[in-house]
């Protein structure tokens, strides 16, 4: 007689993509990466604010196929750091309190506001966001008890976990960081670092200017005891 030995669950595997894309399309893809880093910005003086995106978690040891790839998660209470999956039973049992969806085409009412809504609420994510960027909809939930509960109005929502507030302008997503700063995409990250690095070069050249125009009439600026 063979003798059937068990697995144990460090023999199990936990796959570390779904084989999904990150995003169908190049609107989805800005939308995700503006609100990923728009909120490592805003964590990023706390080492205990993990924020990632598109990173299978697992809730459940020993059951690699409960699992969901949420498009932004934001871990309060664990380190930053990169992580090949996110196992809550490794991470002190701390799951994912805010979740974000960005939807796409291909997503159904039913995977986004049935399925996962389920799982998010089952496995004790606190707040739950949805996107939709060709329906111009921005819907939310927030656990109450055993649930997660819609959010009646999501204009000017502000975040209980995150602090941040919510805004459809012109049916675009914006987000607001507590100080009324508004989320920018990397374009406009650049942008604005190539107008202040422009702005310091004309300061630089104006001064130098002025040095010049004291020096042609005598004047040595070291002379001026600062």
């Amino acid at each position: 007689m063979v003798q059937q030995i068990q697995p144990t669950t460090d023999d199990i595997f936990y796959p570390e993509s779904d084989g999904k894309p990150l995003a169908d399309n190049t609107l989805q893809f800005e939308l995700i990466t503006t609100i990923k880093s728009g909120l490592d910005l805003k964590f990023k003086d706390d080492p205990n604010v993990f924020v990632a995106g598109d990173l299978l978690w697992y809730p459940v040891e020993g059951q690699p196929k409960i699992n969901q790839a949420p498009d932004v998660m934001v871990v309060i209470g664990r380190p930053k750091g990169h992580r090949r999956s996110y196992k809550t039973w490794v991470e002190d049992n701390i799951n994912p309190q805010v979740v974000f969806e960005i939807a796409s085409h291909t997503n159904t009412i039913k995977e986004l506001e049935e399925d996962k809504l389920k799982f998010y609420q089952n496995h004790k994510v606190e707040e739950y966001y949805i996107y939709d960027p060709n329906r111009t909809t921005l819907k939310g939930w927030l656990r109450s008890g055993e649930t997660l509960e819609p959010i009646p109005q999501m204009h000017a929502w502000v975040s209980p976990r995150l602090g941040i507030t919510f805004e459809l302008v012109e049916s675009e997503l914006v987000l607001y960081y507590p100080n009324g700063e508004r989320f920018a995409s990397y374009l406009e990250i650049v942008e604005l670092k190539e107008q202040a690095e422009k702005a310091l070069d004309q300061e630089r050249s104006r001064m130098q200017s002025l040095l010049e125009q004291l020096k042609a009439k005598g004047i040595d600026p070291e002379d001026f005891e600062l």
